[in-house]
Formats: structure tokens, C-alpha cells, sequence
């Protein structure tokens, strides 16, 4: 039996590794899909990060099936998941006979609010199709945080340089990141980010009140009141040259 398997960030969970266990047969053959995160709005946004980290899960997935004595292999993609499956069914060999798809529990699965299960299912045709939700967090203790900062002015290519700078040093660190510059109204980019992926918690890191815009704005209770995650707000007492 020829088994897909389509998901990202879940694609670690313990939960997933069990559901293909369960279909655990004499000749199976599992096929790992994992579509990299593509957020649809960004000015610059750093898919080689997000697709090293994705690649980073496939791997550390692939590895454990193997373990259990399960033929697996796998492939990053850049499409999203509706496309990818259907490029999946039609490419693949032998053919795939069922699905497993992995989301996030629904209030932080950018899948579930794109209603990205009934289309797979609608591209999947006859074939069996199996939702696992997979809490992360939960199993793990990996937090996914949202990380709002910027100088109150400044071009995009200076914006850029910024951001270059903090991924960098963040991974240095040895966290995993990966950066976009966005809308340049921070509540609207942090509600565009939680659209698109789990998001945890939030950092906000502005300047001191007398030379704050964001906070002027009241930014962090407005953040706090509407997303429902932890905000948390540090301040920066002088800006990072560029």
C-alpha cells in the first residue's frame, strides 16, 4: 500500500508517527509531503529559511519511520497543500491508495481556516483521506513566536537589512527563524501572520513611550484583546543601525 502523508510544522507530531503506524502493513510505502508556509502578503519574505526549516522537519519524520521499520521518503514543496496533492497523485509511483492529513488543533491551523481538508478531499477522488490533528505544542513544548519590530521609519531595503540582521543572529543562537518584512502596520501584520501559521505567542518590541508610535497606538492591548495569545512587550532603548 502506498501511503501519502501531507504536512508541515505537525509533521513531527508523535500523533502523525501513530496514525502511520496504524496503517502499518506488509509492503507499505509511505510518501512524506511537506508544502512550505508561503504567506500571501509580505513586501520581502525569506522562503529559503522557511524551506531549511520545513526540510529540518522532513527529515528528523523520515528518520523515525524508518526506525519503525517503515520504507518512507519525502520532499519539501513549494505549492500549497491543495496543489501539492494533486501533483502528488498524479506524479507518484505506484500510485497512492490513502491520505493522512496533519493539521493544527482549528484555532491555529492556517489548513483548517482555508478549508484545505474538503479540497483535498475533493482532489483525492475515491481515495480514503484521514485529518490527524496534531497539537505541537503539546507534545513537544516548541513555541512558535511572532516576533513585531522595526524603527518607526524607514525604507523597505533599510527594513530589509534590519531583518537580515535578526534572523541571522537569532539562528547564530541557535533558534529556529525565519522573517518577512510586512505590512508596514504592525496589528494588521501580526493578524495576516496568524492567518497564515501557528503562532504561540507574541513579542513586541518597541522603542520607550515618549518615542513610540506603536505604543501610542496602544498596540499591545489591542493585540492582546484580538488574538488571544500571550503579547509580550519588551522595549528597546536605542535603535540598531541598518
Amino acid at each position: 500500500m502506498h501511503l501519502l502523508v501531507v504536512a508541515n510544522e505537525t509533521v513531527t507530531g508523535r500523533t502523525l508517527i501513530e496514525a502511520v503506524e496504524r496503517h502499518r502493513a506488509e509492503d507499505l510505502r509511505v510518501t512524506v509531503i511537506c508544502p512550505v508556509n508561503q504567506p500571501s502578503r509580505g513586501y520581502v519574505v525569506y522562503e529559503d529559511t522557511r524551506r531549511a526549516a520545513a526540510g529540518r522537519r522532513l527529515d528528523r519524520t523520515l528518520a523515525m519511520l524508518r526506525e519503525e521499520g517503515i520504507s518512507a521518503h519525502g520532499l519539501v514543496v513549494e505549492s500549497d497543500p491543495v496543489t501539492a496533492v494533486r501533483d502528488a497523485l498524479a506524479q507518484l509511483e505506484p500510485p497512492v491508495d490513502e491520505l493522512i492529513v496533519a493539521t493544527h488543533p482549528h484555532q491555529k491551523s492556517g489548513w483548517l481556516r482555508k478549508n484545505v481538508i474538503d479540497r483535498i478531499r475533493d482532489v483525492a477522488g475515491t481515495r480514503p483521506v484521514e485529518h490527524v490533528v496534531v497539537d505541537v505544542t503539546a507534545e513537544t513544548g516548541q513555541q512558535n513566536v511572532l516576533v513585531l519590530a522595526n524603527e518607526t521609519e524607514g525604507s523597505h531595503p533599510e527594513a530589509e537589512r534590519r531583518l537580515k540582521r535578526a534572523v541571522a543572529e537569532l539562528r547564530g543562537a541557535g533558534i529556529d527563524t525565519h522573517g518577512q518584512v510586512a505590512h508596514p502596520d504592525p496589528f494588521s501584520a501580526a493578524l495576516e501572520a496568524m492567518r497564515e501559521e501557528r503562532v504561540d505567542e507574541i513579542i513586541v518590541s518597541t522603542f520607550g513611550p515618549e518615542k513610540s508610535g506603536w505604543l501610542r497606538r496602544d498596540l499591545v492591548e489591542r493585540l492582546r484583546t484580538e488574538t488571544g495569545v500571550p503579547v509580550e512587550h519588551v522595549t528597546a532603548n536605542e535603535g540598531v543601525p541598518a
